[in-house]
């Protein structure tokens, strides 16, 4: 009798055993879950801190566009009432210069004005040349138009533009020995905090600029002062679209970083979900299997 009883109660245990393997898969199962949970709680945090940041910088970047644009309105002003005109009988030689920066995490913003470049190269590439202002166009040309590319400026986009730096790229834009007759700057023009377009500003050679017949208007302009002179309207241009990319990435950094949060307290919701159901099917497995050995035993 008192064996036949321990026999019932070893075949009321197998079942017991199964369910501590499912007791094991379950907890596991919770601990994975727990450290995605984390993970993602972690990343809602640096998105949130990215947001603080970039709205911070946002606010210094809007200031100093307004400051900064009235250097691009002057010399985009001075080429349309000279009314350059377009050399037919020269050979055409594009230049295209690509305002970026080196840091991303901003949505489309530098892709947008590498595709707008791409999309051009793809017509024509072998009449025109690329300078890369950032290194975020450049990882995106270099792929397929790496041999149309003669000057990338790094380091760009850490700290705020100045009008030093659009200096020293418009100096090596002048002497980097490439005779342009006609080009252009791509960039993102700033609209609002969540809106931006892609434009571009025509940029002028010196034979080129000294052909314009509207050019008597002005006194004392020979040879050397318009060459100064194209050479400061090419910082000024460069300088202006700079700001104007800053704004634009930092805006669309702040939307970026704004929507990454939204979209993580919503993964935390669900996994805070599956969490709590996990456990409580575990904790309701344990209780199944105190019962049913409760249950054995009497």
């Amino acid at each position: 009798m008192m064996q036949r009883a321990a026999l019932n109660t070893t075949a009321l245990l197998f079942p017991i055993v199964e369910n501590g393997l499912q007791q094991q898969r379950g907890m596991a199962t919770l601990k994975s879950i727990s450290m995605r949970l984390k993970s993602v709680k972690n990343i809602q945090k640096i998105t949130q801190s990215m947001k603080m940041v970039s709205a911070a910088k946002y606010a210094r970047a809007e200031r100093d566009l307004k400051q900064a644009r009235p250097y691009g309105v002057g010399a985009k002003q001075f080429f349309e009432k000279t009314e350059v005109p377009a050399d037919e009988k020269a050979e055409v030689k594009k230049l295209v210069i690509a305002v970026t920066s080196d840091r991303g995490l901003c949505g489309a913003v530098h892709s947008g004005v590498a595709r707008e470049i791409r999309n051009a190269l793809a017509v024509d590439d072998t009449k025109t040349k690329v300078i890369c202002i950032g290194d975020k166009s450049r990882a995106i040309l270099q792929r397929l138009y790496s041999k149309n590319i003669i000057l990338v400026a790094n380091e760009v986009g850490r700290l705020p533009p100045t009008f030093l730096d659009a200096s020293r790229i418009a100096h090596e834009v002048m002497t980097c020995g490439y005779d342009f007759t006609e080009g252009k700057l791509v960039y993102n023009k700033f609209k609002s905090v969540v809106s931006y377009e892609m434009s571009t500003l025509p940029v002028y050679s010196a034979p080129v600029v000294e052909k314009s017949e509207k050019l008597v208007v002005y006194d004392s302009l020979d040879s050397e002062v318009i060459q100064s002179y194209l050479e400061y309207s090419m910082a000024s241009l460069i300088y202006y679209t700079m700001k104007e990319g800053a704004c634009s990435e930092q805006s669309a950094r702040m939307t970026a970083m704004d929507n990454s949060s939204k979209n993580a307290g919503e993964m935390i919701d669900k996994l805070t979900l599956t969490f709590n159901r996990t456990r409580q099917s575990v904790i309701t497995g344990e209780l199944i299997e105190i019962i049913s050995g409760a249950a054995a035993l009497t």
